[in-house]
C-alpha cells in the first residue's frame, strides 16, 4: 500500500499485481472519488460471504452465478467507525432446503464476519429465488 497524498492510497495485490484506490470519504475531508478504507471493509464482508458461499455451493451442485449483494455501511460519529453494516443477498436459485440451511450458515460464518469486532452490528437478508 501507499499513501498518494490528498487522503488518497493505492493497494496493491502482490501476487495478481492487481490495484485499488482508496479515498477519505467527502464527510470526512476527502473528495470520495473512490472507496473508503471502511467501505472496504463493509464490501469484504459482502463478498466473504459469497465467496465461501461460492465455494459450499459448488460441493453442493448449487449454481450461485449472478447472485447480487447490497452493501450499507453507517458509520457512528464519537468514536469514529463502523457502527452498523447492513448486506442484503440476492440470489436468483432456490436449492433444496437443506442445501439453503447449509449456505446460510456459510455464509453467517464467513471469515470476515467473524473478524469484525462484536459491537458492529451486522444485519444480513439472504432472499432466495431472486429474479435480476
Amino acid at each position: 500500500m501507499k499513501y498518494l497524498g490528498d487522503l488518497r492510497t493505492e493497494c496493491v495485490h502482490l501476487k495478481s499485481k492487481n490495484t485499488f484506490i482508496t479515498d477519505a470519504p467527502t464527510d470526512n475531508n476527502g473528495k470520495g472519488e473512490a472507496f473508503s478504507p471502511t467501505d472496504t471493509v463493509a464490501t469484504a464482508l459482502a463478498s466473504c460471504m459469497m465467496t465461501v458461499m461460492g465455494i459450499k455451493a459448488r460441493d453442493l451442485d448449487v449454481d450461485l452465478t449472478g447472485s447480487l449483494a447490497t452493501v450499507e455501511k453507517i458509520m457512528s460519529a464519537n468514536p469514529r467507525r463502523i457502527a452498523r453494516i447492513n448486506v442484503v443477498l440476492d440470489i436468483p436459485v432456490m436449492p433444496d432446503e437443506k442445501s439453503v440451511k447449509i449456505l446460510e450458515n456459510t455464509a453467517r460464518t464467513c471469515p470476515v464476519l467473524l473478524s469484525l469486532h462484536e459491537d458492529i452490528i451486522k444485519d444480513i437478508t439472504i432472499n432466495w429465488n431472486v429474479n435480476s
